[in-house]
């Protein structure tokens, strides 16, 4: 039996699909790529954060890996690693966990660097383009290679370095300056 993939002309197209699994798909030049598993480190660090967040903000606000952001360019879509939303995404997320271009953007994005080099310029590069062009005020890569957590912020229409944290320092967060996170404790190291 043969079995043919998709092909979507548009994102709203892609958005109609159902395959009934629970398997994360990038929209790349029409086609579904399906998205392997983050490594059980990248989690660990991204519920870490969810942790910190969901304290200060509740839990409705923060969202893991599932929730996905329509992107211009390709892939047509991205799934940040955590993702923190206005309170007025809580219901328009209600019925299907997908930002929209048509929406407002999500205050703040995180994405923890996965392993190789090709990884590491998705997120610094291709994902840094694609949320900036978004208009999210705030993005933050986590990378355990360096162990460091670094900070842009919107300013304009290009993202800025707020700065690079590494070990004790304290990350400094434009939008949520009551924010009070050691580097060391997002990658659990002990001093």
């Amino acid at each position: 039996m043969l079995i043919t993939k998709p092909r979507f002309q548009t994102f709203a197209e892609y958005l109609q699909y159902e395959d009934n699994s629970e398997e994360l798909y990038e929209l790349f030049n029409g086609e579904l790529v399906e998205m392997p598993p983050e490594s059980g480190f990248n989690y660990q660090i991204a519920n870490r954060l969810f942790f910190v967040f969901a304290l200060m903000l509740g839990t409705d606000r923060v969202r893991g890996h599932g929730l996905e952001l329509e992107t211009r360019g390709e892939p047509k879509n991205r799934y940040p690693d955590l993702t923190i939303i206005r309170e007025e995404h809580i219901q328009l997320l209600s019925k299907r966990n997908t930002i929209l271009l048509t929406m407002p953007s999500p205050l703040l994005v995180i994405e923890v660097v996965s392993p190789g080099e090709i990884q590491r310029e998705r997120d610094y590069i291709a994902k840094r383009s694609q949320y900036q062009d978004c208009e999210i005020p705030e993005y933050w890569i986590v990378d355990p290679q360096t162990q460091t957590i670094l900070v842009l912020e919107l300013q304009g229409n290009i993202y800025t370095t707020i700065g690079t944290f590494n070990n004790n320092d304290l990350v400094k967060s434009p939008l949520f300056s009551q924010l009070n996170l050691k580097v060391s404790e997002v990658f659990n190291q002990v001093n």
